[in-house]
């Protein structure tokens, strides 16, 4: 099994990437401001779902599979980036609202918010690229089986980000009260969460297959 002082180590690392605004962050404020706490938490089932996909991919060798073979790392990669930028142009299109803002949409049903909560995590190949280049460090042949301790990372990573996220999920309103007694930063915010999409996507597209 993984040493519990490299579990602690590890958990770090997935708290710093969960604390990182991006696709799944956006997702679940837009949700529970838009719809409620409820749906907020059913994006976030959807969510995990995707990163049990990833931690399976990871712990069965698919990952590398994708990074080996350069076709399907590059469908992902380019995939990944025009989400991204999808995203971007959302956020800064002109009429387009911040996130955080109050507004009325028409309510999805359970399953949409699931599988979109789904869809936002599995296509996001930074995450595969997370998994690829971060387990390798904290697993050993010496410690037991790879594919176990890969789940043990994996399962560690995942309970870091559904309670950062469900967090975010059940706080997103008052957070959106806060951006509304305060105009000048929802604007402000929008554009920032623009610009961090789109350089996120910029910099997934000039990434070089490892």
């Amino acid at each position: 099994m993984v040493p519990l002082q490299d579990l602690i180590i590890f958990a770090g690392a997935a708290l710093l990437m969960v604390l990182t605004p991006g696709p799944n962050m956006i997702y679940l404020i837009s949700r529970s401001i838009c719809q409620g706490r409820r749906a907020g938490v059913i994006s976030l089932l959807g969510v995990i779902a995707g990163f049990l996909v990833h931690m399976l991919a990871a712990a069965l060798g698919l990952t590398a599979l994708f990074l080996a073979v350069p076709l399907a790392y590059e469908l992902l990669k380019w995939a990944g980036a025009a989400y991204l930028l999808w995203l971007a142009w959302q956020a800064v299109r002109p009429g387009a609202r911040s996130p955080f803002e109050p507004r009325d949409l028409p309510a999805d049903s359970d399953g949409r918010l699931f599988l979109m909560g789904f869809l936002t995590n599995v296509l996001n190949p930074k995450i595969a690229v997370f998994y690829l280049s971060i387990f390798p460090q904290f697993i050993a042949v010496a410690h037991g089986s790879v594919f176990l301790q890969s789940i043990t990372l994996g399962l560690t990573q995942i309970l870091v980000s559904f309670s950062v996220n469900l967090a975010i999920a059940l706080s997103a309103a008052g957070i959106s009260g806060w951006f509304a007694r305060n105009p000048l930063w929802l604007a402000l915010q929008r554009y920032l969460m623009g610009g961090v999409l789109a350089g996120l996507a910029i910099r997934l597209s000039l990434e070089e297959r490892k």
